[in-house]
């Protein structure tokens, strides 16, 4: 029965996942099945603890926050939850040797989002880190199975993508997150008063990541190489659409790329990826 527990805890990831972001879910649904489950399970996972930070307003964010991560311990530990997306991604977690190093700086970016409003340098590399970098090195362990020479080898491209993709939900959720939570994460920015010169000086850091993502990529197993591609696809895209916009759009106007035009980002990857020309 406890595997039949187990496929339900991972369904319940899966509609999580596909519930909170048609982008990722195109990606992943083109993963090799074995890739899949494992990626849901790590989505659900952050995407919980994210959202206990971000919308859970009139509850004890910082106790939830702080049972959560004692709930998280404890499924590891035990190698068990009745939280169906704790117990799919402690499964991933002993099945893929994620570090509790990894884990840890996860939950404590989301513990600063408790805390801090404006980030000067040193704390916005460490929520950078946390929040991002770390969770695509969870997935990197996923896609290497074991292999830790592959996984040394394209460690700091995986961190580079989950900077860059970090950086971008930022610019495009710079409005909402001033005006709903009275965040500011890029340093020495001022959302009342971005600049154009803000806004370059962010977009060239954000370039430079997709360049050292790059290389990565087209290094990953085959099964999974074409979801990773449609993401990095789907999120330049998006940057392209940013960059052309004006400063002042960028803070009262959340940009997006259409349901749409990601189905003919997904169909242009795949020919892409069939004929090797990534």
């Amino acid at each position: 029965m406890i595997n039949q527990y187990s496929k339900i805890c991972q369904e319940c990831s899966c509609l999580i996942t596909r519930r909170y972001s048609t982008s990722f879910s195109l990606g992943i649904r083109v993963f090799d099945r074995k890739y899949r489950g494992p990626i849901y399970a790590i989505y659900g996972f952050v995407r919980f603890a994210d959202e206990i930070v971000d919308t859970f307003h009139n509850y004890p964010k910082a106790e939830l926050l702080r049972r959560f991560r004692a709930d998280t311990h404890r499924a590891i530990e035990e190698r068990i939850s009745l939280n169906p997306v704790l117990h799919a991604f402690q499964e991933t977690v002993h099945r893929y040797g994620i570090e509790q190093e990894l884990i840890d700086a996860f939950l404590d970016s989301m513990e600063m989002d408790l805390h801090f409003h404006t980030y000067h340098d040193h704390l916005y590399k460490q929520y950078i880190y946390g929040s991002a970098e770390v969770v695509g090195l969870m997935c990197l362990r996923v896609f290497c199975n074991g292999d830790d020479a592959e996984y040394e080898r394209l460690k700091a491209p995986a961190c580079s993508l989950g900077s860059a993709f970090q950086k971008i939900n930022f610019l495009r959720d710079m409005g909402s997150d001033f005006a709903e939570r009275g965040r500011v994460y890029f340093p020495g920015v001022d959302s009342t008063q971005f600049t154009e010169a803000d806004k370059l000086a962010i977009e060239a850091d954000i370039k430079q990541d997709f360049d050292d993502a790059y290389p990565g990529i087209i290094q990953l197993p085959k099964g999974v190489r074409l979801g990773v591609y449609l993401a990095y696809v789907y999120y330049t895209k998006l940057f392209q659409k940013i960059k052309r916009a004006p400063a002042q759009r960028v803070v009262t106007e959340r940009i997006r790329v259409p349901d749409s035009r990601k189905i003919a980002l997904l169909l242009s990857s795949a020919v892409k990826h069939q004929f090797n020309m990534l």
